[in-house]
């Protein structure tokens, strides 16, 4: 039995890189938990709240799509469809041709990352610089993000110093100020050259037409400072219905992403600049990009759509902790993406048909999703549909179910293989007697079997509960 992709990646993975997922996504899952107790009296209702938002958005895209691009072209933006990740990036290179534009500054957006944006600008002539400090990073290191939100949780401070002494930013220094301060250093003057400046949006309403961005860095600011020219890339989902829905989401998004009540840095964008306003972009085109989308508003999936890119899934994922991002050979990891990157893959669903069994099925991803994304869900349907399909990496690594329905509706057989189970603890991988099962155990630590005490202790209860006297 071959073990899945997945299994053979985090083999592979080096300690530091695990201990360093590890304790970054365990802390912010501890403080985002402490945050929305502490000052929300029911977390879980406003999750059902936003949930039924972003759920009504997906339900009426075909009339609100319509509606925020009148609003957007009353605000003055120019507003593009693109269906596929080619014709989105074809989209901006012929904006950026026809103003004879050579130099872009990107904002960290996952949907530019989802159509590889960036390599095919370059292939173009064009430089596309990430100012995202740890977009930034990715992209000198040709590397890949591996989580949404924290792109190099996977990378250590002194790797990140040899990356910039490589580049020639400074001499070896893995002090995180000096880091920062030489990457403000050399991208400032980016800024200030740039053509164009290109963002994603978090948010988009469709009662004012405003751009909602949220970042921590201010950098998404500066990418728009200085250049005549702002591009948008917005995923079709990205909607929201009224600007008071935003109250709920940005309360939500800001804790679960990354354990603040608000990021630091909240935009509202309407539309280019006012002729009363002394800077910012001339012209703003948004680019609203399906890509696969309305082939996921068609499946049993659908409720994916609701994803506001926080993260708190990964963060929480036992599998993603132990495999990191980059296991999940997408730019979507962790919980949502074992959902969301094979229904994107279109025809290529049979290469990802794996990740959906990259879960324990725990239910925590549910429980942590600000928008109440019913995740577990989505994996047991998409299993489904490797199995119906017949992918070919859909049923590797798990054993065949039947024999344990057998057991579990046989009470003798059940008491029996409790009995042996306990054999486990002291029978070495190599003389477990059935090949399936050793080949499963070899890639698996069990914990120590602790089974077969229920009736006991229920036994015991039984015996020592008083009755009441009628």
């Amino acid at each position: 039995m071959k073990p899945q992709p997945i299994d053979q990646f985090a083999a592979q993975l080096p300690p530091t890189t695990r201990q360093s997922v590890y304790h970054s996504t365990k802390g912010t899952h501890e403080k985002r938990t402490k945050l929305l107790f502490d000052h929300f009296e029911s977390p879980d209702r406003l999750r059902e709240i936003a949930g039924e938002i972003k759920q009504h958005v997906i339900e009426n895209l075909d009339t609100l799509l319509p509606a925020v691009e009148a609003k957007l072209q009353a605000n003055g933006a120019t507003v593009h469809w693109a269906a596929t990740a080619e014709s989105a990036c074809a989209t901006v290179l012929q904006i950026m041709q026809a103003r004879c534009a050579t130099k872009m500054v990107k904002a960290k957006t996952m949907v530019s990352e989802e159509i590889e944006l960036a390599h095919y600008l370059e292939k173009h002539g064009i430089e596309a610089l990430e100012t995202d400090l740890g977009e930034f990073i990715v992209q000198i290191d040709q590397d890949h993000p591996s989580h949404i939100v924290r792109p190099i949780i996977h990378k250590s401070r002194q790797e990140i110093a040899k990356s910039f002494e490589r580049e020639g930013l400074g001499d070896y220094n893995d002090d995180p100020e000096t880091i920062t301060r030489r990457a403000r250093h050399f991208l400032r003057h980016k800024y200030l050259v740039a053509d164009v400046g290109l963002t994603g949006a978090n948010f988009v309403s469709v009662e004012s037409g405003r751009l909602v961005l949220v970042t921590n860095e201010g950098n998404s600011r500066f990418s728009l400072a200085a250049p005549k020219v702002h591009i948008a890339l917005v995923g079709i989902e990205k909607l929201v219905p009224r600007d008071r829905d935003l109250g709920v989401l940005l309360n939500l998004l800001a804790r679960s992403a990354t354990a603040q009540q608000l990021t630091v840095y909240t935009e509202f964008i309407s539309g280019p600049k006012s002729a009363t306003q002394p800077d910012g972009p001339e012209e703003m085109h948004v680019i609203f990009v399906d890509n696969g989308r309305t082939d996921v508003l068609a499946s049993d999936c659908r409720e994916i759509l609701r994803c506001i890119r926080c993260g708190a899934c990964l963060n929480v994922c036992p599998i993603y902790r132990q495999a990191s991002g980059h296991a999940y050979r997408s730019v979507y990891p962790g919980p949502v993406g074992a959902v969301l990157s094979p229904l994107l893959a279109g025809k290529k669903f049979p290469e990802l048909a794996d990740l959906p069994k990259a879960s324990s099925l725990c239910g925590a991803c549910h429980e942590v999703c600000p928008v109440n994304i019913p995740i577990p869900d989505l994996l047991l349907r998409l299993r489904e549909k490797g199995k119906r399909e017949g992918a070919p990496l859909a049923s590797i690594g798990t054993p065949p179910m039947g024999a344990w329905a057998l057991l579990a509706s046989q009470p003798t057989a059940w008491k029996a293989a409790l009995v042996g189970g306990k054999l486990l603890n002291y029978v070495p991988t190599n003389l477990i007697p059935v090949p399936a099962l050793r080949a499963w155990e070899k890639e698996r630590a069990l914990p120590e079997w602790r089974g077969g005490e229920f009736r006991k202790w229920l036994q015991q209860r039984k015996c020592s509960t008083p009755t009441s006297s009628s």
